[in-house]
């Protein structure tokens, strides 16, 4: 009998992409291709929502489609290094709505990352975490807003320089703050834990709101503006205006905005590379496998001598000193805080970009929240921009022959924006529950309940008698 599967031409191409030099070159190909249509679009096309959203979501997904390449690692690290490092600067000058939107997925990976340490390592649902990155944006601009706060009247204003030494403050502060909530759940599972930490995020963003009396140290409801941002060094400008004279990019207006989002775009890539690191690390080392007995079975890790308490607040201490640092590196490029902006919905997002990519993994975290941040800023937005240029030129749909301005402005996408997340948390929990990109362990854990309790379902036999003679 012959396997006609194996030599079928979809297994063929299967193999031939597998090879280390042709994936090499059908990587190398496709980027060269997006680089080169991202630096093409003209913003005044008509299409241009819709060219945009085909084509910029692959090109930030590329990091991980390199790292899962079968391609030697020193060419996959050189790539990377590439695409980082000199082509998403150059789309970024040419453009700077696609930069912002690479700070804006750096600043929420390291805040998915940094909850993935308490949920997905050590198995603690902690709906509050938007909490402790108020923490960190709330120590930069309370020391550097020229609010009329306690620290403004006194005269403590800090330098612009000191955000380099303010990240590690904030991360200090953070998983100080980490530990005074690990502190009163230490006997908390599950739901309860949630309704704590919940309740927990809660009362950090109410105090922001309500600081500013007797004394003002959050400027209250109307938050803090003005905020210092890093200085740039003084060749950075010109650098950066030699960088698009040399590649013929005609930048309009001034230039010191442009180069000031560049810097903050190495700054988050530097930052996030660190949270990489440091989550690995943890991972595959004894802590790591700590906070894995104790998410599995609490009792059973007691048992082993695994120090509960001590691992519980490590968990909470690092996943709030992750998004400290990403909190001081928020206020400094927003150059402006309120508490309105560390609401509950931020904490679900952020655990929804964590249950998307797989709870436990880091590349699968990474790749949740590219998704969830692209979805909300990029996708559904130029849906909503895509429908408004054909409404604008009455544009006819073939075949079915409907006038795209009969639309009705209730449906844009861009306004459903939570029942997008809705359906796409229902889809992961009944078709993927462990995640589109799951960690190894944990999916291996999934596998075994699921066989375990199709095992342990009873067969419901029939009570009718059998037929037969006496």
């Amino acid at each position: 009998m012959t396997t006609q599967a194996a030599s079928s031409p979809w297994v063929t191409l299967r193999a031939w992409i597998k090879q280390p030099r042709v994936a090499g070159v059908l990587i190398i190909a496709y980027l060269l291709i997006a680089v080169g249509t991202l630096l093409s679009l003209d913003r005044g096309n008509l299409l241009f929502p819709l060219f945009s959203t085909l084509v910029f979501p692959p090109f930030v997904l590329s990091p991980l489609v390199i790292l899962a390449a079968p391609i030697p690692n020193k060419f996959k690290y050189s790539l990377i290094l590439l695409l980082l490092v000199i082509a998403m600067p150059m789309i970024g000058i040419y453009d700077s709505s696609y930069l912002e939107l690479t700070i804006q997925i750096c600043i929420f990976a390291g805040l998915a990352l940094g909850l993935n340490i308490v949920v997905g390592f050590a198995g603690l649902l902690d709906l509050g975490y938007i909490a402790f990155f108020a923490v960190g944006a709330y120590v930069w601009a309370m020391f550097t807003s020229s609010a009329d706060t306690v620290f403004f009247v006194s005269g403590i204003i800090v330098p612009g320089w000191a955000f380099y030494l303010f990240l590690f403050v904030g991360v200090v502060v953070a998983a100080g703050v980490g530990i005074v909530l690990g502190l009163p759940v230490l006997r908390l599972r599950g739901d309860y834990l949630a309704i704590v930490t919940l309740g927990f995020g809660e009362m950090i963003r109410v105090l922001a709101r309500n600081a500013d009396q007797p004394v003002n140290l959050t400027n209250g409801s109307q938050g803090l503006l003005n905020v210092a941002s890093p200085p740039m060094p003084a060749f950075w400008v010109d650098f950066i205006g030699g960088i698009a004279n040399t590649f013929g990019i005609q930048i309009a207006g001034n230039l010191e905005p442009l180069a000031q989002q560049i810097l903050f775009y190495f700054i988050g890539i530097i930052i996030l590379g660190v949270i990489i690191v440091a989550a690995r690390r943890l991972d595959n080392s004894a802590i790591g496998r700590a906070w894995t007995a104790i998410r599995e079975d609490e009792v059973a890790a007691i048992a082993m001598g695994v120090p509960l308490v001590r691992m519980k607040l490590l968990a909470f201490a690092t996943g709030a000193s992750f998004a400290g640092a990403i909190g001081v590196l928020y206020a400094a490029k927003q150059t402006f805080v309120s508490p309105e902006s560390f609401s509950l919905i931020q904490s679900i997002s952020i655990l929804a970009m964590v249950i998307v990519g797989g709870m436990g993994g880091i590349r699968g975290v990474l790749l949740g929240s590219i998704i969830v941040t692209l979805l909300n800023l990029q996708v559904l937005k130029n849906m909503s921009l895509q429908l408004n240029a054909l409404r604008n030129i009455d544009y006819v749909v073939p075949l079915i022959n409907f006038h795209i301005k009969d639309w009705p402005t209730q449906l844009e996408p861009a306004k459903y924006e939570r029942l997008v997340f809705g359906l796409l948390l229902i889809l992961m929990m009944l078709f993927r529950p462990a995640g589109l990109l799951p960690e190894p362990r944990r999916k291996m854990e999934l596998d075994e309940k699921r066989r375990t309790k199709t095992m342990e379902t009873p067969i419901i036999k029939s009570s009718e008698p059998a037929s037969g003679g006496d």
